[in-house]
């Protein structure tokens, strides 16, 4: 193995929350980790959130927290994957805490389960404990059922205490005007930054080398340095990447030590990697400066207009706005372009700067919920056997902001043209058919989990149109059985 030739253990620079390789040199870290836990053990909180980008180190924070308690005092719960309905997530819950599954699938029958196992760990003289990693996954929606859950509290003192981690966006939710009420009960906040310096790059190195066995110096202090610049200045997640590679080169090399321009080989490797895979494109010109043919007369040449007379399907697929703008993005248009036979341009200057396409920008909070429903899609009206309730109105999906992907609706009757997934499954206390066609399950994979989450929850409102009979009593809440099928579509994502 590459580690043994460097006389280590084991190897010290893998991405997994190993508390055993915790470098005490992350000083926003340490903080999260300190306030966290007297939060828990001292301060009696109802709520403690961990914030911070990608790759920084929450879930290592939680590992360590989790292995700093005492287990003679706790239930523990740690959920990994919240992007499920609050009936999944209770369930899971109540699952660790008993340690055997939950057989329960009504949230009234849930939250009753939930409540006496608060005050039977009471009674042996412990308390329930949450860890909820990725909670920027958690739907909005459940994020104010969660914070419902707080309420089962004695006067005196909490029965529990809940723990979100999660990405910037948790923050914004939880900072959000509308979430007032859940933003007062937290009693712990606390924000992991990068490693603030090459000087802390460098012990934080040595002491996972030393963590894995090494007694001496592998990587100098120019290895140092371009760790802490190829690593975005101080990522954890991405010094572990660069210098795990580095210490495989360096074994494959027969290097006594790892110096800086290996790690900046590595680095730029990467760097090329993200770029683009496509190459610079000319920018369309301005109308004075394109040769117009005559045939066309002396009307304004348009190559977009062009390619969304003739395919008007695609044109609209490549919208970046709003159906109906006349905004497309330079790959869209390449894509459909073959396809047309547009006149040969004469562009009339060599080269002009690449153009910059918008990022995407951050959604506003009000669209936040209408995007958790299947946008674009009415339940049909059901008839009940012991009283007739209303219509579950399902708002429409709002506009996309420039820069924003459109995902596009897929209508039932395509579904059964098309070869895919097909297979029962049982929601609530039915066992329904679902299909899903193949094309969508390859386009997910390659999609983000928040395209994949728009996409599922489409199909599951489409899904819950075709079977009527889940939602037709008036118990049956349409919400969460939507969530349900929701849920059962992304696992097919992969």
């Amino acid at each position: 193995m590459y580690y043994e030739y460097w006389g280590l253990n084991k190897p010290p620079f893998d991405n997994v929350p190993d508390p055993s390789m915790y470098a005490d040199c992350h000083a926003s870290m340490e903080s999260a980790i300190a306030e966290t836990l007297f939060g828990i053990e001292e301060g009696d909180e109802c709520i403690a959130v961990i914030v911070g980008d990608v790759g920084l180190g929450k879930t290592m924070s939680l590992r360590m927290i989790i292995d700093s308690l005492d287990p003679d005092k706790y239930r523990m719960a740690l959920i990994t994957n919240p992007g499920m309905s609050f009936v999944q997530i209770l369930r899971e819950i109540i699952g660790q805490l008993t340690g055997k599954q939950c057989v329960e699938k009504r949230k009234v029958d849930l939250l009753e389960t939930f409540n006496k196992l608060l005050f039977e760990t009471l009674d042996e003289g412990k308390r329930v404990l949450i860890f909820i990693d990725e909670a920027n996954a958690i739907a909005p929606a459940n994020l104010e059922s969660l914070r419902l859950l707080t309420n089962m509290q004695q006067d005196q003192n909490n029965l529990f205490t809940m723990v979100l981690a999660g990405q910037i966006e948790l923050a914004r939710r939880l900072e959000h005007p509308k979430r007032a009420n859940l933003f007062q009960r937290i009693g712990t906040y606390s924000r992991i930054d990068k490693i603030a310096s090459p000087e802390l790059v460098k012990r934080y190195v040595e002491t996972r080398i030393k963590h894995a066995g090494g007694t001496t110096e592998i990587f100098l202090d120019d290895a140092v340095t371009a760790l802490y610049e190829h690593s975005e200045h101080g990522v954890p997640r991405l010094i572990n990447k660069i210098a795990k590679l580095s210490l495989k080169a360096g074994e494959t090399n027969d290097f006594d030590t790892v110096s800086g321009e290996l790690v900046n080989k590595i680095g730029e490797r990467f760097k090329r990697l993200t770029r683009p895979a496509v190459g610079k494109r000319r920018p369309r010109k301005k109308p004075d400066e394109i040769a117009v043919p005559e045939e066309m007369g002396k009307t304004e040449y348009n190559r977009d207009k062009i390619v969304s007379e003739a395919i008007p399907e695609k044109f609209e697929a490549g919208l970046t706005g709003a159906p109906g703008e006349t905004s497309v993005s330079v790959e869209s248009v390449e894509e459909v372009a073959p396809e047309v036979a547009v006149p040969e341009l004469t562009i009339v200057e060599e080269t002009v700067p690449e153009p910059v396409m918008p990022e995407e920008t951050v959604e506003e909070e009000e669209k936040e919920v209408i995007e958790e429903i299947a946008s674009e899609v009415t339940v049909p009206e059901l008839t009940i056997v012991e009283e007739t309730v209303p219509e579950p109105v399902i708002p429409e999906e709002t506009a996309k902001e420039e820069g924003e992907e459109v995902v596009q609706e897929i209508k039932p009757e395509e579904m059964a043209e098309r070869e895919g997934i097909v297979g029962k499954f049982e929601i609530g206390k039915y066992v329904i058919d679902i299909e899903i066609p193949s094309t969508v399950i390859e386009r997910a994979k390659f999609s983000t989990r928040e395209q994949q989450v728009k996409v599922a929850g489409s199909l599951a409102a489409q899904i819950l149109q075709k079977n009527p009979q889940l939602v037709a009593s008036h118990i049956d809440d349409p919400v969460h059985v939507w969530g349900e099928i929701r849920t059962v579509v992304l696992n097919q994502f992969g």
